[in-house]
């Protein structure tokens, strides 16, 4: 085994151990139902962060536009599930709402690649964020019902709809989607969660994985050696899409009520999915999982803590930062641990090297 696929082991190895540990915390009545409520947002949250990674990291494009993909996912399969929840069995319905909420989000991530990824560094973050803006907006816009002369859509208001009495309205406007089945559970959050990692880790050390990290490092060098920059930077960009709709469609079918909002779907929340990716390590992605479940989980836990709850984590974002980035504090772990102290381990960072 190499020292590459030993490593791809440690990653699954670690999201399995916390998973049976927490499956037993939950089985044995220790985990309070305020943190059980908490284990599905952890496990999209460190989906997306993965995909973001492979964008920001390993790609090196800085996309903040991720939010976009997501919703457009929760969305698309949301949808789906509530049109067909009396026609399709649970399933057979839940696997199929994944696919499209994949397919939507890869689709519109190679649509969007096009124009976009000619641009570069600030240009790029700001094209990629308006991006998410107006794909929220678009949304909040959309009113769609059906009965049985099937789809009615306008963009004005539930009233034009001009449904039958029994017609079941969809998506409402900026009201968004009630009642998407509750299908989304921990295990299949960490399911979706090891195939991302099985498909991003795979990729990163495949033949088109060094090329698209070639590109990162040098694009005209790249380029001069044949390596087809546009196509692969176009299958990186698309595959990041098509994990953040994952993430999506395990968002959407773990609330009651989905709506496309600026907490949800909006700036913040995309500049947060970019904080872990940063703390967890640019182009690590064992990293970014750490970072996302254990920086989505700290202010939670926190909240018992109201008056100081933010401050705290903004104490540990400074810190992590700190100890992940700072060259004196590098060069003090190196000497001090030999490079093998505890980030270093869980993160999978190569020894003395942040």
């Amino acid at each position: 085994m190499s020292k590459t696929q030993k490593s791809n082991f440690i990653t699954y190895g670690i999201v399995i151990a916390a998973y049976i540990i927490l499956e037993v915390l939950m089985l044995t009545g220790n985990l309070s139902s305020h943190l059980k409520g908490l284990l599905v947002p952890m496990t999209y949250y460190a989906v997306i962060a993965v995909a973001l990674n492979l964008c920001v990291g390993i790609l090196g494009e800085l996309s903040i536009g991720h939010c976009g993909f997501m919703c457009l996912g929760a969305f698309s399969s949301a949808f789906f599930s509530r049109a067909t929840e009396q026609i399709i069995p649970t399933v057979p319905r839940f696997l199929m709402a994944f696919i499209i909420g994949i397919a939507v989000a890869a689709l519109f991530g190679f649509l969007i690649g096009i124009p976009v990824l000619r641009l570069k560094g600030d240009y790029l973050a700001i094209v990629t964020l308006a991006f998410g803006e107006i794909i929220k907006n678009v949304i909040n816009s959309f009113y769609i019902g059906i009965d049985s002369k099937g789809l009615h859509f306008t963009m004005k208001s539930a009233m034009d709809l001009n449904m039958e009495k029994d017609g079941d309205i969809i998506i409402n406007g900026a009201m968004g989607i009630t009642g998407t089945p509750h299908n989304a559970n921990f295990t299949i959050g960490i399911v979706v969660l090891l195939i991302s990692l099985f498909i991003v880790q795979n990729l990163v050390n495949s033949r088109d994985g060094r090329a698209i990290m070639a590109i990162r490092d040098n694009y005209i060098a790249a380029e001069a050696t044949g390596i087809n920059v546009t196509g692969y930077k176009m299958m990186a960009f698309t595959i990041s899409a098509a994990i953040a709709g994952a993430a999506g469609v395990l968002f959407s079918h773990n609330i009651t009520t989905l709506t496309a909002s600026s907490q949800y779907f909006g700036y913040n929340a995309s500049i947060m999915i970019l904080v872990y990716v940063v703390l967890g390590g640019i182009g690590n992605i064992r990293g970014s999982v750490i970072a996302a479940c254990i920086l989505y989980m700290l202010p939670e836990m926190l909240r018992g803590l109201n008056t100081y709850r933010m401050l705290i984590y903004s104490i540990v974002l400074i810190i992590m930062m700190i100890v992940n980035w700072s060259p004196k504090v590098i060069a003090w772990r190196k000497k001090t641990f030999g490079g093998l102290n505890l980030i270093s381990i869980l993160t999978g960072k190569k020894k003395g090297v942040a």
